[in-house]
């Protein structure tokens, strides 16, 4: 009898304990889902983690589309931005890709300050610790190196099979770009030159190469070359290739269900400093990619909501992060050329992207007003370009036609700045 009694007791111990770890792992799972949600007023939750589902994206790019007709732009406005006409250089500071960050990293409590400053841009405190990106004292070493280092390996895994992943003899890496055709490494090439003249240094550094069966830092991967079907006069683009990246899911005040990033949005107030740093960089990723017409990015999300709801909450395209909080713009292969040549597939959904944003980052602003007052885009990027890439004549420039588009795309921009400065620039 004694020893029924103590065997039931036992099996009562058991499934209370069984009990007790039952309900402690289910409070344990809705804790950890908590942390992965942040509520925006009006707006329900969303998932800061990824979904279930991690089939791959919905859209990609669409590559064989007929050339777009010549655009037709609207007047443009005479008004002009209360900005100071201050230069602002470029690269003044250095990203330390394994030292650590000279700042002090931002704090995770909310912001004390008012993030915004002057109505519709980033309070100044706010610039000054932004991370410093890829500066031009970095990207000169390194396009220096990756102009002159043998390459000794080549393999899949810098996005489609045209692109391959480089070795250099050092052991560092870049991707190789070949493109189904020459507009994509242009495309690649001018983006990355554009973001200089624009002060915006997330991009990773590009040089560009020839594969003459002549040269000596292709000659041991030629066999390679041969089998991937690579014309041998090619010119390709290497960029830097950055390890230890993750996936950028697009913040809640610029998906299709928030009101826009905008100063009147109370949500500002309540972020961390490294959240409004992240916020800042999406702005001018907003910027670049509105002037170059670059539909490989948020604008592809916008357009695959047609079929696919969730498609906000995943990864966004060619967009990579740093452990430090660096954004990296990736494979801009999209922008300028090819983007401009069917602007009018992707036009609409470009200006919903832009006038989703009323806040940025003064410095880009103060570049934008001066290319909109100069009206020399075309001139200063050409310079920078041929300055900066010894095969630049190889591969060529924007045609006369692209480079009225992109002024008209800066004049439009400026116009948009203006608007947001009338509209906010009480608060």
């Amino acid at each position: 009898m004694r020893v029924l009694s103590a065997n039931l007791f036992s099996l009562l111990l058991l499934c209370a304990l069984a009990s007790v770890f039952y309900v402690w792992s289910a409070l344990e799972d809705r804790l950890e889902r908590h942390k992965r949600r942040f509520s925006v007023p009006g707006a329900g939750s969303f998932h800061q983690a990824l979904p279930v589902d991690l089939s791959a994206k919905t859209f990609r790019a669409l590559l064989a589309v007929p050339a777009a007709q010549r655009l037709h732009f609207g007047d443009r406005l005479k008004t002009r931005l209360n900005l100071t006409n201050q230069p602002v250089s470029a690269g003044s500071r250095d990203y330390n890709m394994n030292g650590s960050n000279k700042r002090s990293a931002p704090r995770e409590d909310p912001v004390k300050l008012s993030p915004l400053e002057d109505g519709i841009f980033w309070n100044e405190w706010l610039e000054d610790t932004l991370p410093a990106g890829f500066t031009e004292e970095y990207a000169v070493a390194w396009q220096k190196k990756a102009r002159t280092y043998r390459v000794v390996k080549l393999e899949p895994g810098c996005g489609r099979i045209s692109n391959q992943l480089a070795t250099f003899a050092d052991g560092t890496k870049a991707c190789v770009r070949y493109g189904i055709n020459a507009d994509q490494v242009q495309g690649e090439t001018l983006t990355y030159y554009l973001a200089r003249l624009l002060g915006i240094t997330n991009l990773p550094p590009l040089v560009l190469s020839q594969l003459d069966s002549d040269s000596e830092q292709w000659e041991s991967v030629r066999t390679r070359i041969d089998g991937l079907q690579w014309n041998d006069r090619a010119v390709v683009s290497l960029t830097q290739w950055i390890s230890n990246l993750t996936g950028v899911i697009t913040p809640a005040p610029l998906r299709q269900e928030s009101s826009g990033l905008h100063p009147a949005l109370e949500e500002l107030w309540n972020k961390t400093a490294a959240e409004l740093l992240e916020l800042m960089q999406w702005t001018d990723l907003i910027v670049l990619d509105y002037l170059t017409a670059n539909f490989d990015r948020l604008v592809s999300n916008l357009f695959s909501l047609q079929w696919d709801s969730r498609v906000m909450e995943r990864d966004t395209n060619n967009l990579l992060k740093t452990p430090r909080g660096d954004l990296v713009f990736i494979d801009n292969e999209a922008g300028l050329v090819h983007g401009f040549r069917v602007l009018n597939m992707w036009e609409k959904y470009h200006n919903t992207v832009l006038s989703s944003v009323c806040v940025f980052r003064k410095r880009t602003t103060q570049r934008v007003a001066e290319l909109h007052t100069r009206r020399d885009s075309r001139q200063r990027l050409l310079e920078l370009y041929r300055d900066s890439e010894p095969l630049s004549q190889e591969l060529g420039f924007l045609s006369d036609e692209h480079a009225g588009v992109l002024q008209d795309r800066i004049d439009r921009l400026y116009t948009h700045i203006v608007h947001c400065k009338g509209k906010y620039g009480q608060l």
